[in-house]
């Protein structure tokens, strides 16, 4: 006697688009890069830290934007040849727009993914998160 499959039933099944994401103004890109410079430059003196000889340190912080995302990275220098590479960038937090004047933010977590924590915020009050918030530390 042949036995009877159990189990999901294969068809088609409908799946709405996913709604486009707002595009980014060069003005709004500008403001945020200067905005973004300006707390980088400012909490570089806490971030940066001093070479160690057997750890990998962060040597510089910077912002890039890729696509409708600005990033937050740290680069890290490995100092001993016995790192496969002398210096890794890691991105630590993230902006992402929303409109105008709106931003969700995240922070890269050790499992290797992003978690959103805020939506809809201002610029400034996202800046002020980064800068305050110790989840969005380099």
């Amino acid at each position: 006697m042949a036995k009877k499959k159990t189990g999901a039933r294969k068809g088609w099944v409908w799946a709405p688009a996913k709604p486009s994401k707002p595009a980014i103004s060069e003005a709004e890109k500008k403001r945020t890069e200067t905005l973004g410079q300006e707390l980088l430059e400012r909490m570089k003196p806490q971030w940066i830290q001093p070479p160690s000889e057997e750890w990998g340190y962060v040597s510089d912080v910077y912002g890039k934007w890729y696509r409708s995302y600005y990033y937050f990275c740290a680069l890290y220098r490995y100092p001993t040849p016995k790192f496969i590479r002398p210096e890794a960038e890691q991105r630590f937090a993230r902006l992402e727009y929303a409109g105008p004047d709106q931003f969700h933010l995240a922070y890269f977590r050790h499992t290797g993914q992003w978690w959103q924590v805020y939506e809809n915020l201002s610029l400034e009050a996202c800046l002020r998160e980064i800068e305050t918030n110790s989840i969005f530390l380099p």
